[in-house]
Protein backbone atom coordinates (compact mmCIF):
# COMPACT_ATOMS: atom_id res chain seq x y z
CA UNK A 1 0.00 0.00 0.00
CA UNK A 2 1.47 3.17 -1.20
CA UNK A 3 -0.11 6.71 0.32
CA UNK A 4 0.78 9.65 -0.47
CA UNK A 5 0.53 12.44 2.80
CA UNK A 6 -2.45 14.54 0.98
CA UNK A 7 -4.68 11.74 0.80
CA UNK A 8 -5.13 8.87 3.35
CA UNK A 9 -6.70 6.05 1.50
CA UNK A 10 -6.74 3.21 4.26
CA UNK A 11 -10.12 3.04 6.06
CA UNK A 12 -8.75 3.05 9.30
CA UNK A 13 -7.43 6.35 8.73
CA UNK A 14 -10.40 7.58 7.07
CA UNK A 15 -12.40 6.30 10.07
CA UNK A 16 -10.40 8.08 12.21
CA UNK A 17 -10.45 11.17 10.30
CA UNK A 18 -14.30 10.77 10.93
CA UNK A 19 -14.21 10.29 14.66
CA UNK A 20 -15.39 6.84 14.51
CA UNK A 21 -13.69 3.87 16.30
CA UNK A 22 -11.00 1.82 15.27
CA UNK A 23 -9.75 -1.67 16.15
CA UNK A 24 -7.59 -0.80 18.84
CA UNK A 25 -5.06 -3.85 18.99
CA UNK A 26 -4.90 -5.00 14.94
CA UNK A 27 -3.53 -1.45 13.72
CA UNK A 28 -0.77 0.85 13.81
CA UNK A 29 -1.36 4.37 11.74
CA UNK A 30 2.28 5.75 10.84
CA UNK A 31 3.07 9.35 9.26
CA UNK A 32 6.73 8.85 7.77
CA UNK A 33 9.41 10.96 6.59
CA UNK A 34 10.94 8.30 5.82
CA UNK A 35 9.81 6.70 2.10
CA UNK A 36 7.52 3.66 2.31
CA UNK A 37 9.69 1.80 -0.06
CA UNK A 38 12.67 1.86 2.24
CA UNK A 39 10.57 0.58 5.45
CA UNK A 40 7.51 -1.45 4.26
CA UNK A 41 9.47 -5.30 4.21
CA UNK A 42 10.19 -4.28 7.85
CA UNK A 43 6.65 -3.29 8.35
CA UNK A 44 5.47 -6.28 6.85
CA UNK A 45 7.58 -8.45 9.08
CA UNK A 46 6.08 -6.75 12.29
CA UNK A 47 2.62 -7.57 11.01
CA UNK A 48 3.69 -11.04 10.21
CA UNK A 49 4.99 -11.67 14.11
CA UNK A 50 2.72 -9.32 15.79
CA UNK A 51 -0.82 -9.42 14.06
CA UNK A 52 -0.76 -5.38 13.63
CA UNK A 53 -1.13 -3.90 10.39
CA UNK A 54 0.67 -1.14 10.11
CA UNK A 55 -0.76 2.17 7.73
CA UNK A 56 1.64 4.29 6.32
CA UNK A 57 1.09 8.25 5.58
CA UNK A 58 4.04 9.03 3.94
CA UNK A 59 4.48 12.58 5.15
CA UNK A 60 8.18 14.12 4.02
CA UNK A 61 6.58 17.86 3.95
CA UNK A 62 4.17 18.72 6.35
CA UNK A 63 3.67 16.53 8.96
CA UNK A 64 4.01 18.73 12.25
CA UNK A 65 1.58 21.41 10.13
CA UNK A 66 -0.88 18.51 10.08
CA UNK A 67 -0.60 16.99 13.25
CA UNK A 68 -1.28 20.64 14.65
CA UNK A 69 -4.48 20.85 12.94
CA UNK A 70 -5.53 17.62 13.17
CA UNK A 71 -5.51 17.93 16.76
CA UNK A 72 -6.74 15.06 19.26
CA UNK A 73 -8.77 14.29 16.02
CA UNK A 74 -5.49 12.86 14.52
CA UNK A 75 -5.29 9.60 13.14
CA UNK A 76 -1.75 8.93 13.65
CA UNK A 77 -0.48 6.86 16.31
CA UNK A 78 2.99 7.64 15.66
CA UNK A 79 5.49 9.40 13.59
CA UNK A 80 8.70 8.60 12.01
CA UNK A 81 11.76 10.80 11.19
CA UNK A 82 14.60 11.85 10.50
CA UNK A 83 17.26 14.83 12.41
CA UNK A 84 17.01 15.65 16.16
CA UNK A 85 15.49 19.25 15.26
CA UNK A 86 12.39 17.70 13.84
CA UNK A 87 11.44 15.27 16.61
CA UNK A 88 12.38 18.47 19.06
CA UNK A 89 10.03 20.65 17.28
CA UNK A 90 7.23 18.23 17.26
CA UNK A 91 7.79 17.79 20.98
CA UNK A 92 7.67 21.28 21.45
CA UNK A 93 4.54 21.78 19.67
CA UNK A 94 2.45 19.71 21.93
CA UNK A 95 1.74 17.06 19.29
CA UNK A 96 3.71 13.83 20.72
CA UNK A 97 3.32 12.35 24.31
CA UNK A 98 5.94 10.52 27.06
CA UNK A 99 5.84 6.61 26.60
CA UNK A 100 8.00 4.61 29.27
CA UNK A 101 9.54 1.21 27.84
CA UNK A 102 12.14 -1.07 29.11
CA UNK A 103 12.93 -2.62 25.79
CA UNK A 104 13.61 0.94 24.59
CA UNK A 105 15.63 1.83 27.42
CA UNK A 106 17.29 -1.44 27.27
CA UNK A 107 18.29 -1.44 22.69
CA UNK A 108 18.96 2.66 22.53
CA UNK A 109 21.87 4.18 24.12
CA UNK A 110 20.98 7.28 26.52
CA UNK A 111 22.44 9.91 24.08
CA UNK A 112 19.71 8.84 21.91
CA UNK A 113 16.95 8.91 22.96
CA UNK A 114 14.82 12.08 25.14
CA UNK A 115 15.55 12.40 28.57
CA UNK A 116 11.50 12.57 29.40
CA UNK A 117 10.79 9.44 27.04
CA UNK A 118 9.17 11.48 24.15
CA UNK A 119 11.13 10.12 21.01
CA UNK A 120 13.80 7.35 20.56
CA UNK A 121 16.35 7.29 17.91
CA UNK A 122 16.22 4.48 15.89
CA UNK A 123 18.90 5.04 13.36
CA UNK A 124 22.68 6.99 13.52
CA UNK A 125 24.12 8.84 10.78
CA UNK A 126 27.34 11.67 10.85
CA UNK A 127 28.18 14.69 9.31
CA UNK A 128 32.12 14.48 8.45
CA UNK A 129 34.14 15.92 5.73
CA UNK A 130 34.62 14.67 2.12
CA UNK A 131 37.93 15.67 0.30
CA UNK A 132 39.30 15.30 -2.74
CA UNK A 133 42.34 12.52 -3.20
CA UNK A 134 44.33 14.08 -5.38
CA UNK A 135 44.33 17.33 -3.74
CA UNK A 136 43.99 17.26 -0.19
CA UNK A 137 45.63 14.54 2.37
CA UNK A 138 44.00 12.97 5.31
CA UNK A 139 46.62 14.40 7.87
CA UNK A 140 45.98 18.30 6.19
CA UNK A 141 42.37 17.43 8.07
CA UNK A 142 41.94 17.16 12.11
CA UNK A 143 38.73 18.73 13.60
CA UNK A 144 35.11 21.04 11.77
CA UNK A 145 36.84 23.74 14.55
CA UNK A 146 39.82 23.44 12.15
CA UNK A 147 37.92 24.18 8.52
CA UNK A 148 37.81 27.14 9.84
CA UNK A 149 41.15 27.94 9.21
CA UNK A 150 42.31 30.57 6.79
CA UNK A 151 44.09 27.96 5.09
CA UNK A 152 40.92 26.30 3.48
CA UNK A 153 39.99 30.14 1.81
CA UNK A 154 37.94 29.15 -1.53
CA UNK A 155 38.42 25.54 -0.86
CA UNK A 156 34.94 24.70 0.82
CA UNK A 157 31.50 23.36 -0.32
CA UNK A 158 28.53 23.19 2.13
CA UNK A 159 24.61 22.90 1.50
CA UNK A 160 22.16 26.15 2.64
CA UNK A 161 22.05 27.16 6.61
CA UNK A 162 18.45 26.68 5.75
CA UNK A 163 19.10 22.93 5.95
CA UNK A 164 18.33 21.02 9.29
CA UNK A 165 21.73 18.96 9.15
CA UNK A 166 23.58 22.29 9.16
CA UNK A 167 21.78 23.74 11.67
CA UNK A 168 22.21 20.47 13.80
CA UNK A 169 25.98 20.16 13.46
CA UNK A 170 25.92 24.21 14.51
CA UNK A 171 24.19 23.37 17.17
CA UNK A 172 26.29 20.77 18.78
CA UNK A 173 29.13 23.52 18.20
CA UNK A 174 27.30 26.03 20.51
CA UNK A 175 26.64 22.74 22.93
CA UNK A 176 30.38 22.17 22.80
CA UNK A 177 31.90 25.48 22.40
CA UNK A 178 29.33 28.55 23.30
CA UNK A 179 27.38 30.95 21.01
CA UNK A 180 30.59 33.34 21.08
CA UNK A 181 33.36 30.78 19.18
CA UNK A 182 30.71 28.81 17.12
CA UNK A 183 29.40 31.75 15.93
CA UNK A 184 33.36 32.78 15.15
CA UNK A 185 33.54 29.45 13.68
CA UNK A 186 30.31 30.01 11.54
CA UNK A 187 31.49 33.01 9.96
CA UNK A 188 35.13 31.47 9.28
CA UNK A 189 33.37 28.41 7.51
CA UNK A 190 31.68 31.26 5.43
CA UNK A 191 34.64 32.96 4.42
CA UNK A 192 36.37 29.97 3.28
CA UNK A 193 33.55 28.74 1.23
CA UNK A 194 34.67 28.16 -2.55
CA UNK A 195 30.80 28.80 -3.89
CA UNK A 196 27.39 30.03 -2.64
CA UNK A 197 25.75 27.40 -0.67
CA UNK A 198 23.35 25.05 -2.94
CA UNK A 199 22.34 21.68 -3.57
CA UNK A 200 22.10 18.73 -1.06
CA UNK A 201 24.89 16.55 0.73
CA UNK A 202 25.73 14.72 -2.80
CA UNK A 203 25.62 18.01 -4.57
CA UNK A 204 28.86 18.72 -2.75
CA UNK A 205 30.45 15.89 -2.94
CA UNK A 206 30.09 15.85 -6.64
CA UNK A 207 31.75 19.10 -6.33
CA UNK A 208 34.72 18.77 -4.92
CA UNK A 209 35.51 15.49 -7.70
CA UNK A 210 34.63 18.00 -10.24
CA UNK A 211 37.28 20.67 -8.89
CA UNK A 212 34.90 23.28 -8.04
CA UNK A 213 36.28 22.67 -4.20
CA UNK A 214 38.33 20.81 -2.31
CA UNK A 215 36.85 19.63 0.86
CA UNK A 216 32.55 19.36 1.45
CA UNK A 217 30.65 18.61 4.56
CA UNK A 218 28.07 16.03 4.31
CA UNK A 219 26.20 13.21 5.91
CA UNK A 220 27.76 9.60 5.59
CA UNK A 221 24.64 7.95 4.18
CA UNK A 222 24.15 9.83 0.78
CA UNK A 223 28.16 8.76 0.79
CA UNK A 224 27.21 5.32 0.88
CA UNK A 225 24.31 6.18 -1.71
CA UNK A 226 26.44 7.03 -4.31
CA UNK A 227 29.10 3.69 -3.59
CA UNK A 228 25.97 1.92 -4.18
CA UNK A 229 24.22 4.45 -7.17
CA UNK A 230 22.96 2.98 -10.60
CA UNK A 231 23.86 6.40 -11.48
CA UNK A 232 27.87 6.29 -13.06
CA UNK A 233 28.42 10.26 -12.31
CA UNK A 234 27.77 9.54 -8.60
CA UNK A 235 29.62 6.47 -8.15
CA UNK A 236 32.82 8.15 -10.41
CA UNK A 237 31.82 10.95 -7.74
CA UNK A 238 32.72 8.98 -4.72
CA UNK A 239 35.59 7.01 -6.09
CA UNK A 240 37.20 10.38 -6.55
CA UNK A 241 36.67 11.89 -3.11
CA UNK A 242 37.34 10.12 0.16
CA UNK A 243 35.46 10.22 4.16
CA UNK A 244 37.17 12.09 7.07
CA UNK A 245 35.67 11.67 10.37
CA UNK A 246 36.49 14.75 12.60
CA UNK A 247 38.02 15.03 16.07
CA UNK A 248 38.66 11.34 16.22
CA UNK A 249 41.69 12.67 19.18
CA UNK A 250 38.57 14.57 21.16
CA UNK A 251 34.95 14.57 21.31
CA UNK A 252 34.60 12.42 18.06
CA UNK A 253 32.47 12.76 14.96
CA UNK A 254 29.18 14.43 14.94
CA UNK A 255 26.23 12.50 14.76
CA UNK A 256 22.21 12.95 14.08
CA UNK A 257 19.53 10.33 14.29
CA UNK A 258 16.42 9.02 12.69
CA UNK A 259 13.31 8.80 15.05
CA UNK A 260 10.19 7.94 16.32
CA UNK A 261 7.52 8.83 18.68
CA UNK A 262 4.24 8.29 19.95
CA UNK A 263 1.42 10.88 18.95
CA UNK A 264 -0.50 12.84 21.63
CA UNK A 265 -3.24 11.42 19.68
CA UNK A 266 -3.06 7.99 19.63
CA UNK A 267 -5.57 5.69 19.51
CA UNK A 268 -3.51 2.83 19.48
CA UNK A 269 -0.96 4.08 21.71
CA UNK A 270 0.14 0.32 22.50
CA UNK A 271 0.46 -0.71 19.57
CA UNK A 272 2.29 2.24 18.28
CA UNK A 273 5.13 1.11 21.62
CA UNK A 274 5.30 -2.17 19.98
CA UNK A 275 6.24 -0.78 16.64
CA UNK A 276 9.17 1.60 17.90
CA UNK A 277 10.25 -1.69 20.51
CA UNK A 278 10.56 -3.81 17.23
CA UNK A 279 11.94 -1.27 15.06
CA UNK A 280 14.74 -0.71 17.42
CA UNK A 281 15.23 -4.55 18.11
CA UNK A 282 18.08 -6.70 16.46
CA UNK A 283 16.08 -8.01 13.57
CA UNK A 284 15.02 -4.30 12.11
CA UNK A 285 17.56 -2.29 13.50
CA UNK A 286 19.55 -4.41 10.66
CA UNK A 287 17.36 -3.86 7.96
CA UNK A 288 16.54 -0.32 8.99
CA UNK A 289 19.95 0.84 9.18
CA UNK A 290 21.16 -0.97 5.92
CA UNK A 291 18.59 0.16 3.96
CA UNK A 292 19.65 4.14 3.85
CA UNK A 293 23.16 3.09 4.95
CA UNK A 294 23.21 4.13 8.49
CA UNK A 295 24.43 3.00 11.69
CA UNK A 296 21.93 0.78 14.11
CA UNK A 297 21.53 2.88 16.96
CA UNK A 298 21.78 -0.43 18.95
CA UNK A 299 24.92 -1.31 20.11
CA UNK A 300 26.02 -4.93 18.72
CA UNK A 301 24.36 -4.54 15.44
CA UNK A 302 26.03 -6.06 12.62
CA UNK A 303 26.80 -2.98 10.08
CA UNK A 304 26.23 -3.39 6.47
CA UNK A 305 28.75 -4.26 3.99
CA UNK A 306 29.54 -0.53 2.74
CA UNK A 307 29.33 0.81 6.40
CA UNK A 308 31.36 -1.80 7.68
CA UNK A 309 34.16 -0.60 5.42
CA UNK A 310 34.06 2.55 6.40
CA UNK A 311 35.96 1.25 9.62
CA UNK A 312 35.51 2.19 13.42
CA UNK A 313 35.34 5.78 14.61
CA UNK A 314 34.69 7.78 17.39
CA UNK A 315 31.23 9.49 17.60
CA UNK A 316 30.08 12.29 19.76
CA UNK A 317 28.41 10.92 22.83
CA UNK A 318 26.37 14.69 23.69
CA UNK A 319 23.48 13.72 24.57
CA UNK A 320 21.15 14.84 21.25
CA UNK A 321 18.43 16.60 23.63
CA UNK A 322 21.39 19.25 24.15
CA UNK A 323 21.82 19.75 20.61
CA UNK A 324 18.12 20.33 19.92
CA UNK A 325 17.95 22.82 22.41
CA UNK A 326 20.79 24.95 20.57
CA UNK A 327 18.92 25.10 17.05
CA UNK A 328 17.19 28.02 17.56
CA UNK A 329 20.73 29.91 18.04
CA UNK A 330 22.19 28.02 15.47
CA UNK A 331 19.59 29.69 13.27
CA UNK A 332 19.95 32.96 14.25
CA UNK A 333 23.96 32.59 14.17
CA UNK A 334 23.89 31.41 10.62
CA UNK A 335 21.78 34.75 9.46
CA UNK A 336 23.97 37.42 11.33
CA UNK A 337 27.25 35.33 9.99
CA UNK A 338 25.66 35.20 6.33
CA UNK A 339 25.51 31.85 5.45
CA UNK A 340 22.94 31.26 3.74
Amino acid sequence: MRVSFGILTATALMSAVAGTTVAQAEEVNLYSYRQENLIRPILDEFQKETGIKVNVVFAKKGMLQRLKSEGMNSPADAILTTDISRLQAHKEAGVLQAVSSDKLEENIPTQYRDAEGVWYGLTVRSRIVFFAKDRVKASELSTYEDLADPKWKGRICVRSSSNVYNQSLMASMIAHHGAEEAEKWAAGIKDNLARKPQGGDRDQIKAVAAGECDIAIGNTYYYGKMQNAKDDVQKEAAAKTEMFWPNQDGRGAHVNISGAAVTKSAKNKEAAIKLIEFLSDEKAQSFYASSNYEYPVKPGVKLDGTVEAWGQHKFDTIGLNKVADKQVDAVKIFDRVGWR
